[in-house]
């Protein structure tokens, strides 16, 4: 692949899609790559030209800011500078692509060297009038230097107010083709220089011929709030008494010279002028007079269109009332000529639509026929079938508001013919016409009706008509719908929307059986569904059909979801509709039929909880629960379920979010709570001989399933720094997951509601060691905040240390110290003699600190004390760890150390205990010494 190849993929890609493209750069890099390229002397001007493209499409996203817009026009400026002359047309589209970026990032509005050179440059590039200088090759340069000042005057606009007098004279020396674009630019300076003035509360007679004068700098300032004239409630105007003679002078000659100008320049240049007339009252709109001739006959639609600017600008100052009979009779020529193409035609009747007279009746805004358009003027404009669409729509709309306000004979011919062509545009699509003559004939049905609804024969009329077709083109449902939705949205009365759509319900009844097959049914539906909606039409009938089609067919077997949804969507309706109480057990028959009859699960549970609905909540209610928001959202703030028929919006209804921070926390409460085996405690409490408590314990220790659990207790609260939303959770289910596979599965633990101002509620975790490790638990939450969606949370991890784990001896309450130490002993001496796979004895030694060893017993083995013999300085301490291991210690104080003899029936529990005994001896030498 060549490198233009290259470069061609990846600047189409970029014009494409900018932000899909920078997905895999950025815009620094590709910017960087581009004007090194366009530097790259090696590839042609075609490929240099395409690359210019990117910055002329899009420099704002290449050029995101002024100092980044200032570097990168200084780069093309150097690239300018160093193009041959003869790459002319690589120099006209970097010079585009200069002014391009000063003008988007803000250099020229916030007057940056950048953009005060650049302009020098520009009118230096124009003084060379003729060619003179540099040739006639170098004249695409100079036309497009022209086009550059003139995009830089309309952006900032007075910036070459102060250099008329130059303009002029360069205007008044080209006599190329280019003097069109010389001719422009000094009128539009000549415009916004005088706009300029009209802002100022006193001008003098030589501020004025200054402005006409001027051939000094150009004028940085910003007038960003400029509006055209039309757009301007009150045209600003310079006082009274000014001396225009000048400035009259200049108008007849650039008008003189106007037929030089191709149309396009010849509208913009009489557009500046009509508005310069407009802020001058010294001169008058007869300036224009000698040119109301050439453009009543012009056949460009450009200057047809500053014809009506003119006219709307200046009405009868300038255009009488026989001026005004012939341009509507020349638009009406123009609408249907031959020649014409359609959007020439479609343009010329907007004109008519819109015709600026000279004294309109109504100054509101609205659509309002001019008066001189009568019938006989626009009986030429008929619609017909063989029109195209858009021209008979437009010609439809135009002859409805012609006869709208005709006189009464004139006006019933013209309604007869309108209607019949209505009528015949109806037999087309009841011969099966295509998708655009049936979306053509609606439209075009929407336009009549909008103007004649009030007319009840031939309402009537046509509400039969489309009945008639319904009954054997049902794929029609959408489009009658459609028509009745847009018929009551704009008239203030609904009669005719609801009269056609009690006659389509008619037509459903009055359908044979035999017509209605599944494919029918889903249209016949889609009606139904909209008619239950209607509060003026009763709905018994439409429950009576469901009823029995659903019992005399085999939908409820087939269980079609499409097909029971559609049902569901009719009963939806019905429970709003007002008079639910006329035809409440048939509605709650028909529910219940489907709850118990229909074969999709989906579909009986939607028609049970409608059902639970109509029998329990009064119409109300029921109304305010189904009711939707504005968005079609749920209406109501706290309602936490979404209640639809249909399939939309039941993703986001059920879409659970993820939350970007922690929510909730666990906080530990120090104290936890050992759950014993109830049996055993029965067991032993059973007897009081020590004896019989130690085989008892034996008994219950080697019996499977042994042990217990381990509950530890949180506090859930809400994060330190959470959003305001969630100040308020309901519904919360903790989810819990070990990092590893020693403990059973915790199951979910549910809680109501965790309020930021109130307590935070309890809550217990239960952990069933199979080995009695430590270990890390990782917390979610979902929940429910006010609004009603969902959310998921992840919580801070929470580490289970190795004493969280110990429990006391697991044996009844009321049990000796001779049996609890007979016991203890049992299990030292099963140790020390027991299978050393298993068993381990072990040393501990420790020098005591400034705390006695009395105090550090007491605060970490005061539940688990066996013996207590402080006089003695000797203690025995039992660790009950679940399921069934047990970790034993004897300490004995000596004179320079204290020794903790350890004993277990588990000896990988034996580093765990050096740490957690290492951890609680702080400061001290410790030796450990396996046994």
């Amino acid at each position: 692949m060549t490198i233009a190849d290259l470069w061609d993929q990846r600047i189409s890609a970029f014009l494409l899609s900018p932000s899909q493209f920078l997905a895999t750069s950025t815009s620094e890099i590709f910017l960087a790559e581009l004007l090194h390229e366009l530097r790259n002397d090696k590839i042609n001007d075609q490929l240099k030209i395409l690359l210019v493209s990117a910055l002329l499409e899009h420099p704002t996203i290449l050029c995101p800011s002024a100092s980044v817009g200032e570097e990168t026009a200084l780069e093309l400026l150097s690239i300018f500078s160093q193009t041959p002359q003869k790459s002319i047309s690589l120099k006209c589209n970097v010079m585009l692509a200069i002014t391009n970026v000063i003008i988007c990032t803000s250099c020229l509005a916030t007057h940056t060297k950048m953009a005060e050179d650049w302009l020098d440059l520009l009118f230096q590039t124009i003084q060379d009038t003729n060619d003179y200088r540099c040739g006639q090759s170098q004249q695409p340069l100079r036309a497009t230097a022209c086009d550059c000042l003139r995009e830089m005057e309309t952006c900032s606009p007075g910036l070459l107010s102060q250099k008329l007098e130059a303009l002029y004279l360069l205007k008044q020396q080209e006599t190329s083709v280019l003097h069109q674009s010389y001719c422009i630019l000094y009128t539009l300076g000549l415009k916004n220089a005088i706009r300029i003035l009209t802002n100022q509360k006193e001008v003098t007679d030589f501020e004025f011929k200054s402005i006409l004068g001027g051939n000094e700098g150009f004028a940085w300032r910003t007038n960003q709030n400029f509006l055209p004239i039309n757009m301007i409630v009150q045209v600003p105007q310079l006082p009274q008494g000014l001396d225009c003679k000048e400035l009259k002078s200049i108008m007849s000659l650039l008008l003189e010279e106007s037929y030089l100008l191709t149309p396009i320049s010849q509208s913009s240049l009489m557009r500046d002028l009509v508005e310069v007339v407009a802020m001058v009252p010294g001169l008058s709109p007869t300036l224009f007079k000698s040119q109301l001739l050439r453009l009543f006959g012009t056949a460009e639609v450009v200057l047809m269109h500053a014809t009506l600017f003119m006219k709307d600008t200046f009405t009868d100052s300038l255009f009488t009332a026989e001026d005004e009979n012939f341009l509507l009779k020349r638009l009406v020529g123009s609408a249907q000529h031959p020649l014409l193409r359609i959007p020439e035609k479609l343009f010329y009747m907007d004109c008519i639509l819109h015709f600026p007279e000279n004294r309109p009746i109504s100054s509101s805004g609205e659509e309002c026929l001019p008066v001189l358009v009568t019938p006989r003027l626009a009986a030429s404009l008929l619609p017909t079938v063989f029109n195209d669409s858009a021209t008979m729509l437009c010609r439809l709309n135009l002859l409805c508001l012609v006869h709208l306000e005709a006189d009464e004979g004139e006006a019933d011919k013209g309604i007869a013919y309108l209607f019949d062509h209505i009528m015949a545009l109806l037999k087309i699509v009841d011969s099966d016409g295509s998708r655009e003559v049936v979306v053509t004939s609606f439209r075009a049905l929407f336009i009549f009706l909008k103007h004649f609804n009030g007319m009840e024969e031939l309402s009537e009329k046509l509400i039969d008509k489309l009945r008639d077709i319904y009954s054997r083109h049902c794929r029609l449902a959408p489009n009658l719908i459609g028509l009745a939705d847009r018929i009551q949205e704009c008239l203030d009365d609904p009669i005719w929307s609801v009269k056609l759509l009690r006659g389509l319900q008619k037509c459903i009844m009055e359908m044979p059986p035999l017509q209605l097959t599944i494919h029918n049914l889903s249209w016949h539906l889609k009606v139904l569904k909209r008619v239950a909606k209607e509060g003026q039409i009763t709905q018994r009938n439409t429950i009576y059909l469901l009823l029995n089609v659903l019992i005399n067919s085999n939908l409820c077997e087939r269980g079609k979801w499409q097909i029971g949804n559609a049902v569901l969507a009719v009963c939806r309706n019905l429970l709003e509709h007002p008079s639910i109480d006329q035809v409440f057990i048939e509605l709650a028959d028909l529910l219940q039929y489907i709850s118990v009859n229909y074969n999709d699960t989906d579909i009986k549970d939607h028609a049970r909880f409608y059902y639970t609905l109509l029998t329990n909540l009064s119409w109300e209610k029921l109304t305010g629960v189904l009711a939707k928001g504005p968005d079609g959202g749920r209406a109501k703030e706290r309602s936490h379920s979404a209640i639809m028929a249909e399939s939309e919006g039941i993703a986001s209804n059920l879409t659970v979010c993820k939350t970007e921070r922690h929510v909730l926390q666990l906080i530990k409460i120090q104290d936890k709570v050992s759950q014993s085996t109830s049996e055993s405690s029965e067991s032993l409490e059973d007897t009081g001989e020590a004896r019989n408590w130690l085989e008892v314990y034996q008994e219950q220790f080697q019996t499977p399933g042994f042990g217990s659990e381990v509950t530890l207790r949180y506090n859930l609260t809400h994060a330190e720094e959470t959003d305001p939303l969630f100040d308020r959770v309901f519904s919360i289910c903790l989810h819990f997951e070990f990092k590893d596979s020693n403990y059973a599965k915790v199951s979910d633990i549910h809680v109501p509601c965790v309020f930021r101002d109130r307590k935070p509620p309890e809550v217990n975790v239960q952990l069933k060691p199979f080995q009695p490790y430590p270990t890390t638990l990782c917390f979610s939450a979902m929940f429910t905040t006010q609004d009603g969606r969902s959310w998921h949370s992840q919580l801070p991890d929470v580490s289970i240390s190795f004493p969280e784990i110990f429990l006391p001896l697991p044996i009844a309450t009321n049990a000796s110290s001779a049996c609890r130490e007979q016991v203890f002993d049992h299990i030292w001496e099963s140790a020390a003699s027991g299978n050393p796979d298993k068993s381990a004895i072990s040393l501990f030694c420790f020098k005591p600190g400034d705390e006695s060893l009395a105090d550090l017993i007491k605060t970490h083995f005061q539940g688990y004390l066996i013996t207590d013999q402080q006089s003695e300085r000797f203690w025995k301490v039992l660790f009950f760890l679940p399921p069934m291991c047990h970790v034993l210690l004897r300490i004995t104080q000596a004179e320079d150390a204290v020794q903790v003899s350890i004993a277990t029936d588990n000896w990988e529990l034996l580093p765990f205990v050096n740490s957690y005994l290492r951890n609680i001896t702080d400061d001290c030498s410790t030796t450990v010494t396996d046994g």
